[in-house]
């Protein structure tokens, strides 16, 4: 199985070239020191420590899996030797507060090596991933008392965290959460009861893991308004925060699962295990969207990582396997065959992949911009301003670009052939494990009642808004080849939208009809307005990077334009079919 370098060339692309990296931190009056070539510099170490010691792991962990013995989780040979390199390392500590321990760098910074983890291996990157949600988490919500007991080890990397939310009877429906919480003498809580699909839930690479649950209260509100969080450690905590006793959280099972084998996903059984309430009572789920919406876009950037892992190694076996001539002829005709990828169908595939994963690279690293914003800023206009944003643009981040990459792999799949169905060669992993990215932290579906029901409808009274609005200035602002086209589809999505909004006035069906149709279509058009940028950065290049890597960029604008926007006028035809097709069919006649 390859195992190819990191592209930290498109990454600097996009970072500097095209989002400005160093004007954005200079606006804000913050890491001012981190100036493009120190951002480089960083991100490069990363992936040489990576592709050294992650990437050579990732087939052999996927091949071996998690393994469960009593209630004790054995993660892959390796993991545990590597978590520690890594911590020792400073990586686990990249943004943390140097209060902490931290080495006071980017959140967006972060996100990238988050990025950088997934594209050596997917299975290995929730485990650093979900500490840095959990610890930003209480960073924001926690007691101070109890932020000194935890954020120093939960920033080294010394302990671990988790978030459990969803149970046996409600999936995605946390109103139904039923694990109870009582308090206790000593104004702690003792909890009892199940969670599934937890992520990281028991280890053995940490001496403790901090877990983050949903609970309800005795004579909390039914629904979602009676639910509060709790911090629930897998051992007890000292006074001298040394680890105590085993508290009563333990690992029942691990899910065998179709990919991310080498990440334990646990069954946790609660019984009598004590836990400290964060925040207000009944706030917890709006105290866990914080950690949720870091979790979806860093699910994306999972999905994008997947998607450029996917075209980078179909690229290399399409340079190298010979299959056929070209259609015009011998290219290579001192070998009995051309390779491959001088056809146009193996093209088509490849450019695919590298368009969603170019573009979206960008889109996602725009949304930890506005993190940034929303964290530094001084302007409350403007954090307000991001925060409306970053709520319209996660739910397209995390649907769309794993949408996209579970396109792209297939693709991926497709360029190798048989082959690429046979394990020893390693695409079909990507496959497997982008499936379950379009799946945790709420499905595609999910994300589009989100993005409709919830940001569209509610919260923006059925416009689109700010993301529209950037699209227009752009277009009033710079001229690139492909004005007309994006701005017909800009045009196109608001008129869709017109549409949505007065149909679900008439027909609550409307919204679920239309709603996952509706997100991909956003991210197509929002996926343009990137592209349009991208060749806009590349035709106006400051020169560092070689011509082929710009020119590349403006041949693969040109290939989204002609081959994948299109797509926006199927899922506005199906769009206005409306909801008929759907619910008229009863439940015997399926």
């Amino acid at each position: 199985m390859a195992n190819l370098p990191a592209p930290i060339k498109d990454i600097q692309f996009i970072a500097d070239e095209v989002l400005d990296l160093t004007g954005h931190y200079q606006k804000l009056g913050v890491h001012e020191e981190l100036d493009a070539e120190t951002f480089v510099t960083v991100l490069d170490e990363a992936s040489k420590f990576l592709h050294e010691y992650v990437g050579p792991l990732n087939n052999p962990a996927d091949e071996q899996g998690c393994r469960i013995d009593g209630n004790q989780v054995t993660t892959p040979d390796g993991f545990k030797e590597l978590y520690k390199k890594y911590c020792e390392s400073g990586w686990s500590s990249l943004d943390g507060d140097p209060e902490y321990g931290g080495q006071g760098l980017s959140y967006w910074l972060q996100l990238i090596l988050g990025e950088l983890n997934t594209y050596y291996c997917p299975g290995w990157s929730n485990y650093p991933g979900l500490t840095h949600g959990a610890r930003e988490l209480l960073d924001h919500f926690a007691s101070d008392e109890l932020q000194a007991k935890v954020l120093p080890k939960l920033t080294t990397g010394e302990w671990s965290g988790t978030m459990c939310l969803t149970e046996p009877q409600c999936g995605t429906d946390l109103g139904m959460v039923a694990t109870a919480a009582k308090p206790a003498d000593d104004g702690s809580y003792r909890l009892s009861g199940t969670k599934i699909f937890i992520t990281s839930g028991e280890h053995d690479l940490t001496e403790n893991i901090l877990h983050l649950v949903l609970a309800r209260l005795p004579d909390a509100p039914e629904g979602t308004k009676g639910i509060s969080l709790f911090l629930v450690p897998k051992f007890l905590i000292n006074d001298d925060l040394s680890v105590g006793e085993r508290n009563g959280i333990a690992a029942a099972s691990i899910e065998h699962k179709m990919g991310l084998n080498s990440s334990a996903t646990c069954v946790m059984n609660l019984d009598d295990a004590k836990g400290y309430l964060i925040g207000q009572p009944n706030e917890g789920l709006k105290i866990m969207f914080t950690m949720m919406n870091g979790a979806r876009l860093n699910t994306g950037i999972q999905g994008l990582a997947a998607t450029q892992a996917s075209y980078q190694n179909a690229l290399e076996y399409a340079k190298d396997r010979l299959q056929m001539r070209a259609p015009e002829g011998p290219k290579y005709p001192n070998k009995p065959a051309d390779p491959i990828i001088v056809h146009p169908d193996v093209r088509r595939m490849l450019l695919t992949q590298k368009a969603f994963a170019e573009g979206n690279r960008a889109m996602a690293y725009f949304a930890g911009q506005q993190l940034e914003v929303i964290k530094h800023s001084k302007n409350a206009d403007e954090v307000n301003n991001a925060e409306q944003l970053l709520a319209f643009l996660i739910p397209i981040i995390k649907g769309f670009i794993t949408e996209t990459a579970l396109e792209a792999t297939t693709y991926g799949v497709q360029v190798y052939g048989g082959h690429g169905y046979i394990k020893e060669h390693g695409q079909e992993q990507w496959y497997r494990d982008a499936r379950i990215f379009t799946l945790y932290e709420g499905t595609t579906g999910i994300q589009a009642l989100d993005l409709v029901g919830r940001k569209l409808m509610y919260l923006q009274k059925g416009k689109i808004g700010q993301m529209a609005d950037i699209i227009q200035d752009f277009l009033d602002n710079y001229d690139t080849p492909y004005n007309k086209q994006l701005q017909a589809a800009l045009d196109a999505w608001h008129d869709i939208t017109d549409f949505v909004a007065q149909s679900a006035m008439k027909d609550a069906s409307e919204v679920g009809a239309a709603s996952v149709d509706y997100l991909m279509m956003s991210g197509y058009v929002v996926l343009a307005y990137f592209w349009a940028r991208l060749h806009n950065s590349a035709e106006h290049n400051k020169g560092q990077l070689g011509d082929d890597f710009y020119a590349g960029k403006q041949k693969t604008a040109a290939f989204y334009f002609a081959k994948i926007l299109p797509r926006i006028e199927s899922c506005q035809a199906s769009i206005r079919s409306g909801s008929d097709s759907l619910m008229d069919i009863k439940v015997s006649e399926f």
